[in-house]
């Protein structure tokens, strides 16, 4: 009898249950391979990497609250661990938040996997539930992908097919591992318990090895040929010498203005290189320049359907030197840039066009699927705003529009589309992409000014006074700048001096000497632009309409 029950209890004893701690690294471990084939396939044959194109879903259907609190996380991270340019670094942020995005929701999924797993007394080892898995959650990405990605070199059904294969597979591999640590043999005592739990850690290391090992190759493999394909995507969008870095030019409109820089003032020509970025997908859109063709459409007598060639060489080019800010940019930030831009007039293209009697706004969409929505009559009122193609004499860089974005007066980047695909002459307006998100309907730019540098480096004597040159910039949209002052602690505000802009549009570079005195002082600055109108010395935030207030640094000298 005894025997009898000894067996019985040898027949009904199971292996324990991997834990959910297990599932926690299975997930891991399993997600971040996935993420690296993604990555690799997308740089050898040009799949969707799909941890981008769901934070760009993401972008595109959160609550424009939501959204708003994210990006404004993000910049302030950036401001106050100092990590470099805030364009570059948001779009750093951006896509590790995006992979970090999917290896969560990975490991989440196989947490549950792992617990609904462990209920089921009767499982069987069957392959099927790793399919339901890899189905259930590939099926739903591969979607969002579709309907977001722009920069895939396959078909969708190809991209669509490779994606929910990669999540199969992945589906596939959890519950292959679950199978086989729920299968490693229980021991018949608990002296032996130590055992079992051996050849489950000597497994999970050779799983460990082979993801690890598939997550290394993969994530090389991808980086190795993104940069050296990099060349080639420049080509494909015509737009190779606009992305090198480039020297100020040697004519300048101002180049003879009496007022120089302070030394460690910023560039007052941007290099095209180093003009900020932002937009709203976590890498540009490519365009192939030879196949481009731009319609205009809608409440027209004339439909137009416009080549670049047509565009450069059948209309008189404009050129206009021309600041631009992003409405995002905190007061002092680094969101802001001066280019040469040139382009073809709005004004001619609609006269070409033929405007009908009820003809009222442009909808104009980006290959990013922005839109935005401009006024006929702004057009008709102004004659600088124009259809850009070029910046520095060069085609527009990839990652900053090309082949054409356009440029407003006085407005920020916000209401200026890039990318341009279909310009469509409608009756009635509708909301742009950041007004349906809660940003401001005209984004006016508002006055701001900036001491880039107390240049205690180039102190001089005059009458036996030493001074300091304090220098920076200011900027009012299209309205120029009348009057730039500083203050140096609480003393009285002091006229600074202005060097002649590169035209009305742009940045004025400022200069004061300031009486040294030793100790820790607060430089403050203010602005005045050309209608007479005073900078806002209110301070609020960006949203919804942009940053204003006074900025200050302190220094020790």
């Amino acid at each position: 009898m005894d025997t009898v029950k000894n067996t019985r209890a040898t027949v009904t004893r199971r292996s324990r249950p991997p834990g959910l701690a297990v599932g926690f690294l299975v997930g891991l471990l399993t997600t971040m391979a996935l993420v690296a084939v993604f990555y690799a396939a997308d740089a050898l044959v040009g799949t969707p990497f799909v941890p981008f194109d769901v934070l760009d879903w993401m972008a595109r259907n959160l609550p424009g609250g939501l959204l708003t609190f994210g990006i404004d996380t993000v910049v302030n991270t950036i401001i106050a661990l100092n990590l470099g340019e805030t364009d570059v670094a948001a779009k750093v942020a951006e896509q590790i938040i995006g992979i970090s995005g999917m290896i969560a929701t990975g490991v989440i999924a196989s947490i549950v996997f792992f617990y609904i797993k462990n209920q089921n007394d009767e499982d069987s080892g069957s392959p099927l539930p790793g399919v339901i898995l890899g189905l259930v959650v590939g099926v739903p990405v591969a979607l969002l992908s579709l309907s977001v990605n722009f920069t895939a070199l396959t078909g969708p059904v190809i991209s669509t097919a490779w994606i929910v294969l990669g999540f199969l597979v992945w589906g596939a591999a959890i519950n292959w591992i679950y199978n086989d640590l729920a299968a490693i043999p229980p021991k018949a005592d608990e002296s032996d318990a130590s055992a079992e739990k051996i050849d489950r850690r000597n497994f999970l290391i050779r799983v460990g090895g082979a993801t690890a090992t598939i997550t290394v190759v993969g994530a090389g493999l991808g980086a190795i040929l993104n940069n050296s394909e990099q060349p080639s995507i420049t080509s494909v969008a015509d737009s190779g010498a606009a992305d090198s870095a480039a020297q100020p030019p040697a004519n300048l409109p101002n180049s003879s203005a009496g007022v120089r820089p302070v030394p460690g003032t910023r560039p007052e020509f941007t290099p095209v290189s180093d003009h900020y970025r932002i937009d709203i997908s976590s890498r540009p859109p490519v365009i192939d320049g030879a196949t481009y063709s731009l319609p205009v459409s809608g409440l027209v007598d004339n439909p137009l359907s416009l080549s670049l060639d047509d565009l450069r060489n059948n209309y008189e080019p404009m050129t206009q030197y021309i600041t631009l800010a992003c409405i995002s940019n905190r007061v002092g930030g680094d969101l802001i840039s001066t280019q040469k831009w040139t382009g073809v007039s709005m004004q001619a293209l609609l006269a070409e066009a033929g405007l009908q009697e009820n003809a009222r706004y442009l909808r104009i969409f980006g290959a990013d699927s922005f839109d935005e929505t401009v006024d006929i009559e702004l057009i008709n009122q102004d004659e600088r705003i124009m259809l850009t193609y070029a910046w520095d004499d060069e085609p527009l860089p990839q990652r900053n529009g090309f082949p054409l974005r356009i440029y407003i007066p006085d407005r920020f980047g916000m209401k200026q589309p890039k990318w341009i695909t279909e310009i469509e002459v409608v009756a009635d307006y509708e909301d742009g992409y950041w007004v349906r998100r809660g940003w401001d309907k005209e984004a006016i730019m508002v006055t701001t000014s900036v001491i880039d540098v107390v240049a205690v480096d180039e102190t001089h004597e005059e009458d036996g006074t030493t001074y300091v040159p304090i220098g920076g910039i200011a900027h009012a949209g299209d309205r120029s700048i009348s009057k730039v002052e500083v203050k140096v602690d609480d003393g009285e505000w002091m006229e600074a001096q202005l060097r002649t802009p590169l035209s009305d549009k742009t940045w004025v570079i400022w200069r004061y000497e300031w009486p040294f005195a030793d100790g820790s002082h607060t430089f403050a600055v203010r602005a005045v632009d050309g209608q007479g109108d005073p900078q806002i010395e209110t301070a609020r935030g960006v949203r919804p309409s942009g940053a204003t207030g006074i900025f200050s640094v302190r220094e020790t000298i």
